[in-house]
């Protein structure tokens, strides 16, 4: 059929919903599934809408048996049609006609942002592209405007029915409804781009309103029609594969082969060719690994012997005997036939996984074993349908550092893979780092087979015990667990809590094959507003204290966030406060800004020091008051968190006040009156930067030919690392002159904060990169460590090689734990045991595949930075370092 035929047949098609019945369609247009493929051609389709046909998408009578009714409710989201406004474009979006098929968060997520308020930007994207999307909408619940006009009819094209997996129907083109019963099409909706409730809950009826969702309902695939029903794990087919040439194999020996995903234990006696299966009925030894003794072949572990050929165990011996499979010996080879599954068994893995990728994990780093196959596999499905990637580390530990770095950036959860005993021993490091800074975080173990934990089996150890202080959420998966739900109560409490959920998987476990009516879960409807206003009462004697104070100082920690920067900024600018950072939450303001303090503490500068003290009120948003950060407690302070035991966690405050950061400082920008005590200060914050600046160079200067200064060094990152890089640092002396020297513009910081474990920069850097890889556009990510912390994770460069992650690594080498020498120098100790032993790290990177720089010279460093940040994969600067000069 021509287009032309079919655009004139599909023009004339007509829908009209049946009272309590189908969806009757008059010449019908094309009908595809999901998958694209087409349903054959009918005169008059009768499409299912009540959701429980036998025969879907057709309709088979079901709706009389369970009384269906096309009645409509009342919705249960009113009919409003809201505006975005934008620079170059308006966004109109129908929340309650829409059929949440996703195309658009899924599509520009940084213009349909799940979880934001407002949750859609009109200039996060080009304008065009936010027309592309708009114009895919299934529902008809979104449109645009340009410069105050209506927005162009879209061209439909050739009109066409689709069948949505687990959703509506889609209709596209000049197909006409013709009655739509009690329902509404809804303000601003698209009458020739519309979706048609299937699964007979919508309030709306015959329209979608995204109750499908609601009601998990599912297509079945052994409902679906027969012609696009999916196979299923019962069904087989003999398949034959060449597993080994003529003449390969010797006589009266065994070899292991491999037939489509079968092991095989591939035989050759006395002029015959056997095939076994790979598995020895005692405890699973590899007969391929064993021999053939006196006409048997015996397994390697514990000498059963099995007839090479059929597999019959000796007789008289009681063994079970090995399956054996039909062998051919043909011209070009030897043959071997399996019988393979039509479709995988879906197990309970799959379930849990998919639960997992529902609830946004998109990323999981780690190590498979022995002890997480099952789950492992059920990872392998989901990336190569594009749902996450998976990240094979070298050590667990960068593993559990890379999530928690990922969820310190992100505030979404990553997850960590590893086997039983060590490989589960090895994450809580890097577990405990998030932890202790508020990271959301999922670690998946694997276990040994419920049935020998206990008497003490190989790599066995009491997970549940091990992790029951780093993880508030800790559960082991049992045959009887409900797998969906437990997997969301890990996902909710990683998210809500912003901390570890630990999931421990026995190994046979894994492998259950899930009920059939198992369906994965999602976070709808299971997680609430993060917004908390705060008590009026604290409003009114937060804006009484910050009225009369004459020189507030504002404090910034961790907790604040960057979209909540803009009212900080104008808070301050109002009383003309300085604003100070925590070291962890360094970068969250420009050191460039008139009213920038840089950071406060150990790893600050004079600046911030010198504004507190001269202080008379300290204003701390999310600020953990630890003793690096060094608060004066002395002075009157107004605390505001969102989390509540932080409130005065160390020592009374004057005011606690409990809610959600950016919340709180609108309403007191609100309630403060427009005239106050307060003095500007911006004059005192400029002469102590110019003081301190002026000091910088003065350090720079230094030079005792024993390797490039730190103030030097830092001077010229300031320089070079882009303005929107993410960097990652480590813990020591490198850490601490980072703090003071380097200048940020809007860069993001991340360390490990309260735990300081050495070692974090380069796996919380790859943490940090996969996250900006599910960004429209990837910030620069850089990683700063000294010769300590990157030896404990060296073998991760070649985990970034092998991903080609674009992280450079900047390396203050000294050759030794300067920060213990100095401690031990303070301290009156003798300086013991803090010397280093290194490669040529430089050359270490370029034989893993990377770039690798040696820097002795701080002339050099310019070069080498252009060089580094121009690199496609990772890149490492091994700069060599004076330890006396920090």
């Amino acid at each position: 059929m021509s287009e032309t035929t079919e655009k004139k047949q599909s023009a004339a098609a007509t829908i009209a919903p049946v009272t309590d019945g189908p969806l009757v369609v008059k010449n019908p247009p094309p009908l595809y599934d999901w998958t694209g493929d087409a349903y054959p051609k009918k005169n008059v389709l009768s499409l299912c809408r009540c959701g429980a046909s036998h025969d879907k998408p057709y309709c088979d009578g079901s709706h009389k048996k369970i009384g269906f009714t096309s009645a409509c409710q009342k919705r249960h989201i009113p009919d409003h049609d809201d505006a975005y406004e934008g620079k170059h474009i308006t966004i109109h979006d129908n929340r309650a006609i829409c059929s949440h098929a996703g195309i658009c968060t899924e599509t520009l997520k940084s213009v349909w942002r799940m979880g934001i308020e407002p949750w859609i930007d009109p200039d996060g994207a080009k304008t065009q592209d936010i027309i592309n999307v708009i114009q895919q909408c299934p529902s008809g619940a979104l449109r645009y405007t340009l410069k105050n006009k209506a927005s162009s009819a879209t061209d439909h094209g050739t009109a066409r029915i689709t069948v949505s997996k687990d959703g509506p129907f889609h209709v596209e083109g000049a197909i006409d409804l013709q009655t739509h019963e009690q329902g509404q099409w809804g303000k601003g909706a698209d009458k020739r781009r519309y979706a048609l409730c299937r699964c007979g809950a919508s309030t709306n009826k015959p329209f979608c309103d995204g109750s499908h969702w609601y009601k998990d309902f599912q297509d079945d695939d052994a409902t679906l029609s027969i012609t696009h029903r999916q196979p299923t794990p019962e069904e087989t087919r003999t398949v034959w594969y060449k597993v080994a040439d003529k003449g390969s194999l010797p006589e009266g020996r065994v070899r292991t082969v491999t037939a489509g995903k079968q092991t095989i234990a591939l035989t050759h006696f006395q002029g015959q060719y056997g095939a076994l299966k790979n598995r020895c009925p005692h405890q699973g030894g590899p007969l391929g690994e064993g021999s053939i003794e006196k006409c048997y072949l015996r397994c390697p572990w514990h000498g059963w012997d099995f007839d090479p050929i059929n597999g019959k165990a000796r007789k008289g011996s009681g063994y079970d005997d090995v399956a054996a499979y039909p062998v051919e010996c043909r011209d070009d080879g030897i043959y071997v036939a399996v019988q393979e599954s039509l479709a995988m068994p879906r197990t309970i893995s799959n379930v849990m996984v998919e639960t997992m990728v529902a609830w946004g994990v998109r990323h999981v780093f780690g190590m498979v074993g022995h002890s997480n196959l099952g789950l492992a596999d059920a990872i392998r499905i989901e990336e190569e349908k594009g749902r996450l990637t998976f990240i094979g580390i070298r050590h667990e530990g960068a593993a559990a550092f890379a999530c928690s770095a990922y969820g310190k950036l992100s505030g979404k959860p990553a997850a960590c893979l590893t086997i039983a005993g060590p490989g589960a021993t090895n994450l809580l490091t890097g577990l405990w780092d998030a932890h202790i800074d508020r990271a959301p975080l999922l670690a998946l173990t694997g276990q040994v087979n419920t049935q020998v934990l206990g008497p003490g089996a190989f790599q066995e150890i009491d997970q549940s015990s091990a992790f029951e202080a780093v993880a508030p959420f800790n559960h082991t998966v049992l045959h009887t667990s409900r797998h969906a739900d437990l997997m969301s109560l890990a996902m909710k409490n990683a998210i809500v809590r912003r901390d570890v959920a630990h999931l421990i998987f026995p190994d046979e476990v894994q492998n259950i094959p899930a009920d059939k009516k198992s369906v994965a879960s999602s976070p709808r409807g299971r997680i609430a507003r993060t917004h908390i206003a705060p008590d009026e009462r604290d409003i009114t004697e937060a804006t009484y204290r910050i009225g009369h104070a004459r020189r507030p100082v504002i404090i910034l920690g961790h907790g604040v966030a960057r979209d909540s920067m803009d009212d900080m900024r104008a808070l301050a600018d109002k009383i003309n406060a300085p604003i100070m950072t925590s070291f962890k939450a360094k970068g969250i303001i420009p050191d460039s800004d008139p009213l920038a303090a840089g950071v406060l503490g150990r790893s600050g500068t004079p600046i911030a020091s010198w504004l507190m003290n001269e202080s008379d009120l300290i204003i701390a948003f999310g600020a953990s008051f630890s003793d690096h950060t060094g608060i004066d407690k002395s002075k009157p302070i107004i605390q505001v968190d969102f989390d509540r035991m932080a409130l005065a966690k160390f020592h009374p405050v004057t005011l606690p006040i409990w809610g959600d950061i950016r919340t709180t400082a609108q309403r007191l920008l609100n309630a403060l009156p427009q005239q106050t005590a307060c003095i500007d200060q911006r004059q005192d914050i400029k002469a102590r930067w110019a003081l301190w600046r002026e000091e910088k160079k003065r350090r720079g200067r230094e030079d005792n030919k024993k390797g490039v200064n730190a103030a030097a060094l830092f001077d010229v990152l300031s320089r070079h690392i882009p303005h929107n890089a993410v960097i990652a640092v480590d813990v020591g002396n490198n850490t601490y002159s980072f703090g003071r020297y380097f200048e940020c513009t809007a860069q993001t910081i991340l360390m490990s904060g309260y735990l300081g474990s050495i070692g974090f920069s380069f796996p919380a850097a790859m943490g940090a990169w996969a996250y900006e890889q599910t960004q429209e556009q990837p910030r620069p990510i850089i990683s700063i460590s000294g010769d300590g912390g990157l030896g404990q994770y060296l073998a991760e460069f070649t985990t970034a090689v092998k991903y080609r992650m674009a992280i450079t690594h900047i390396l203050l080498n000294n050759n030794e734990l300067g920060k213990i020498s100095k401690e031990q120098r303070d301290g009156r100790w003798d300086v013991w045991q803090t010397s280093l032993h290194n490669p040529d790290f430089a050359q270490f990177a370029t034989q893993c595949g990377g770039k690798g720089i040696r820097v002795d010279r701080i002339k050099q460093l310019d070069n080498a930075m252009r060089d580094a940040l121009a690199s496609s994969g990772p890149a490492l600067i091994d700069i060599v370092t004076d330890p006396m000069l920090i």
